[in-house]
């Protein structure tokens, strides 16, 4: 290299896929933004997510920059969610939640009939992998309380209320599980991963690491790794890093977690209830790059606009491009349903001092809702 050079680096990205529905302002002021934030969006750009973001979103359509995160919700929950425009408010609501003055109100829909008494639930939660995203319920785990109340039930689901009053990883889903009544479409904690009571009463009969293999490969069969925040690539780097051995020539091998640093980092798989800042798909129809990574020919190609598939037809700008030593590329995934795309879980109100903030009952809340 000698001074004055210029270096270049394209990066290659598969961003899994998100639902259309717009991010609705609720509320915007000179203090803060509150919007209604779509399931299947996270909060900010983490792991395989750059521009599918509430944050990249709100800059590049409603220019709304250097917003101040003051709380998150789990990618795959909705509901209303707060930015602060600048540091004074950021810190005055903060203090609000480490001195929990911050009432939250969610709803969502469990399996069966949920009892129609209050039910306040304070088993400790302890976090299996932060990567993935997986609690459960063990005494080792952080005190915390949820309260929950049965608005409606249709005869096979029920809507109900839930009142967190910590903001414990995954509170809401955890608890909810550990009553028997796991939220109906949950993609982690009403799954077969966990046994045939799907964890009811903290049952599980298999190790931390054997739960995670087990979740991670429904997943795969279901073509959904996405919902887990990994890629096919994830886990065949993974594969091969644990076919290694202890060769010096190949990496280490990898830990309990099926995945390593590519799946979103512990704060956003954290708590859709967290009242703290707590610490893969593609079209067949893409464009082949050259192997040979001739840039003047791609550069050619970029500047017509243009391309061939694999059909040898000419597709209009906007191809995606192709690259051999992808796994991504070479795998070919139905694109989800919106509905695959939407959790039963909505953060509906936030009240501090001084606020407070509600959106609207989603339509799965409705008492006469049919799957």
């Amino acid at each position: 290299l000698q001074n004055n050079d210029f270096l270049r680096n394209t990066v290659h990205r598969h961003e899994p896929p998100v639902t259309a529905q717009p991010i609705q302002i609720l509320v915007e002021n000179d203090e803060v933004v509150v919007v209604d934030k779509p399931s299947s969006l996270p909060v900010h750009p983490c792991g395989r997510f750059r521009h599918n973001t509430v944050i990249f979103i709100l800059g590049k359509e409603h220019d709304l920059k250097e917003l101040h995160t003051i709380h998150r919700l789990d990618r795959m929950t909705s509901g209303v969610l707060m930015f602060a425009k600048t540091t004074a408010v950021s810190k005055r609501i903060d203090e609000q939640v480490r001195e929990r003055q911050l009432e939250k109100e969610y709803v969502c829909r469990v399996v069966g009939e949920f009892p129609e008494h209050e039910v306040v639930c304070e088993e400790p939660i302890l976090v299996v992998s932060y990567k993935v995203g997986v609690c459960r319920v063990d005494p080792k785990g952080k005190s915390c309380q949820t309260i929950f109340q049965r608005l409606s039930y249709n005869g096979r689901s029920s809507v109900v209320r839930c009142l967190p009053r910590t903001g414990r990883t995954h509170q809401i889903r955890v608890h909810l599980q550990y009553l028997g009544h796991p939220i109906l479409n949950d993609p982690i904690y009403n799954m077969e991963a966990w046994g045939p009571d799907r964890g009811k009463g903290g049952k599980i009969d298999k190790t931390d690491e054997e739960l995670l293999k087990a979740l991670v490969e429904e997943h795969r069969s279901k073509q959904s790794l996405d919902v887990l925040g990994i890629s096919e690539e994830d886990l065949i780097s993974n594969a091969e890093n644990e076919d290694c051995g202890n060769s010096s020539d190949c990496t280490k091998s990898a830990r309990a977690d099926p995945v390593n640093e590519s799946s979103c980092p512990a704060e956003d798989t954290k708590d859709p209830e967290g009242d703290a800042r707590d610490p893969e798909r593609d079209h067949t129809a893409a464009c082949p790059r050259n192997s040979d990574g001739n840039l003047e020919t791609l550069e050619k190609t970029e500047e017509f606009g243009s391309c061939k598939n694999q059909d040898g037809q000419t597709g209009e700008k906007g191809w995606e491009e192709k690259d051999p030593l992808c796994v991504e590329c070479r795998i070919t995934r139905r694109d989800p349903s919106p509905e695959e795309l939407v959790m039963y879980l909505h953060a509906l109100r936030y009240k501090g001092v001084g606020f407070e903030y509600c959106s609207k009952m989603p339509e799965w809340a409705r008492e006469d809702w049919e799957e």
